[in-house]
């Protein structure tokens, strides 16, 4: 993939991201600034979603870690190493940082 369809795909699942954030319950601000996306919870945590354009990933930092993350070989889906898929990923992350269960609907 050429950094110009990179870009396009990572755009699209940080919009994504943010339409789902906003049908959440749980009470998540956002801020998307060059092409990071933070999340910020009530007790002030954050989770940060970001591209590495060189490597062709999307980073995620979070409290319990930091994650790289690579399109599947059919290049519909992002996932880690373990190949857990970013969907799942970023519901497991907030939800250890809001201290509630999570449900971000996209994909």
């Amino acid at each position: 993939m050429n950094e110009t369809e990179f870009n396009r795909l990572v755009d699209e699942i940080l919009i994504k991201i943010e339409d789902a954030v906003e049908d959440c319950s749980v009470d998540i601000d956002y801020e998307t600034a060059n092409g990071i996306l933070t999340l910020e919870f009530e007790n002030g945590t954050q989770v940060i979603i970001n591209r590495q354009t060189p490597a062709r990933q999307i980073w995620v930092a979070a409290k319990s870690g930091g994650y790289h993350l690579d399109m599947n070989e059919e290049g519909s889906l992002w996932h880690t190493g373990d190949k857990e898929e970013l969907h799942d990923l970023l519901n497991r992350v907030c939800s250890e940082q809001a201290g509630v269960a999570v449900e971000l609907a996209f994909e």
